[in-house]
């Protein structure tokens, strides 16, 4: 099956479930505090479930560096099982959780076993694909993630007719299962460079590999490309909803939905259509992922002023709409970016690295913009993050320039 024309997309198709579990048992949670808090009082504090969203965020984000070496030296398809399995064990034991320490333990063990999965499978979707579908296949992939996000949201939805444990148990079981049938579907690519490498020191050639990236300025310029847009990223999933519950005066039991779903279907749009424009503008132009990234990224300026300062409902759905399409271009064109600068063998490890700093990244904005709420200014400082996006696009625009005989490199 692995030598079939068709195999690339049924990695694709494959994956997609992967991703989706991925985000949607991560974000369930954020919608069902109020249903858990009932039955595990320490929830009750807004603190303590702070303490509990940002253990998943800094393990998640310390471990992606570590996890993209690691998917560049074994074989992905028992790697990517392996995450999916131990998430979604993890998943159904919070069913059984009676402690906020049990949830707090599972929530890092959470983290760790997600960050594991990101950045093998795009590796594994990046070397399967060529120029011509890279941008399109990742895209598809990354709309698994949009839909996770907002399925994710309708936790409490799904706990409010069941229960918070059921709701955990069930989809804990999904993904348990899904993994036992990626088993027998889900092949790796064929990596020569897998053997040459296993023959090595092991610790000291993942790190090498690492320190060699390290060494580019063309890698860091990405670094900053992608770790910029986080913060508007970060921003829009941790806080957009109280910012809409505000600015319209509206229970954020109606705001949470607007931004939840707005954001997930243009981004989904603009995954698509971003990853079509790509692959056939670099046809013609090596620089056409480029700017198709700036062009999405371009229309997330405006969005942040017009969701930091709207005050009508019209201006919330067009803010919504330019952000989730342009961040959607976005988004999956970054893999694809870095396979124009980065050898097969090492690209796991540098999606692992530009994950850890977007994670980071979000983690910093998500406690600045917290404070900034307490002062009022939610809304002033969501617009100034247009700012920081215009310096991202000029970067990118300026100093991002492919090299053919790494963009054509493929295996």
């Amino acid at each position: 099956m692995r030598s079939s024309k068709y195999y690339p997309w049924i990695v694709v198709a494959l994956l997609w479930g992967v991703a989706l579990l991925n985000y949607m048992d991560r974000q369930m949670i954020a919608t069902m505090r109020p249903a858990m808090q009932v039955d595990i009082e320490d929830l009750r504090q807004a603190a303590n479930f702070g303490r509990l969203m940002a253990v998943f965020m800094w393990i998640y984000g310390a471990m992606s560096v570590f996890s993209g070496m690691v998917a560049d030296r074994v074989n992905r398809k028992w790697l990517i099982i392996g995450s999916l399995f131990v998430w979604s064990a993890v998943t159904f034991a919070m069913g059984y959780a009676r402690t906020f320490d049990q949830l707090y333990l599972l929530r890092a063990i959470m983290g760790f076993s997600e960050a594991l999965y990101i950045p093998g499978g795009l590796a594994l979707i990046a070397e399967l694909h060529s120029d011509k579908t890279r941008s399109l296949a990742v895209g598809i992939h990354m709309s698994g993630i949009y839909m996770g996000q907002a399925f994710g949201g309708f936790g409490s939805t799904i706990s409010s007719m069941y229960t918070w444990q059921h709701t955990f148990i069930f989809f804990g079981f999904v993904g348990m299962a899904y993994a036992v049938l990626l088993m027998f579907f889900l092949k790796d690519a064929r990596r020569p460079n897998v053997d040459r490498l296993a023959g090595g020191s092991g610790v000291a050639d993942a790190f090498g590999g690492l320190f060699s990236l390290l060494k580019s300025p063309a890698f860091w310029i990405i670094v900053i490309y992608f770790a910029v847009p986080s913060l508007p990223g970060w921003a829009i999933k941790n806080w957009a909803p109280t910012l809409i519950s505000e600015n319209l005066g509206i229970d954020m039991s109606r705001a949470g939905p607007i931004a939840t779903i707005s954001i997930s279907v243009s981004s989904l749009l603009g995954v698509l259509t971003g990853g079509m424009l790509s692959d056939r503008w670099v046809q013609r132009n090596i620089r056409g992922r480029v700017f198709t990234g700036a062009i999405g990224l371009s229309l997330t300026v405006p969005a942040m002023l017009l969701m930091g300062f709207g005050s009508e409902l019209p201006h919330i759905l067009t803010a919504a709409f330019l952000f989730g399409f342009g961040f959607g271009m976005f988004d999956t064109n970054n893999m694809p970016i870095l396979c124009q600068f980065v050898k097969p063998e090492s690209r796991a490890t540098a999606y692992g690295f530009l994950n850890t700093a977007g994670i980071f990244t979000g983690a910093l904005i998500t406690d600045y913009l917290g404070k900034s709420t307490d002062a009022g200014n939610l809304g002033r400082d969501f617009a100034w993050l247009g700012a920081v996006v215009i310096f991202a696009v000029l970067l990118q625009l300026l100093f991002l320039r492919p090299k053919p005989q790494i963009t054509n490199g493929n295996v």
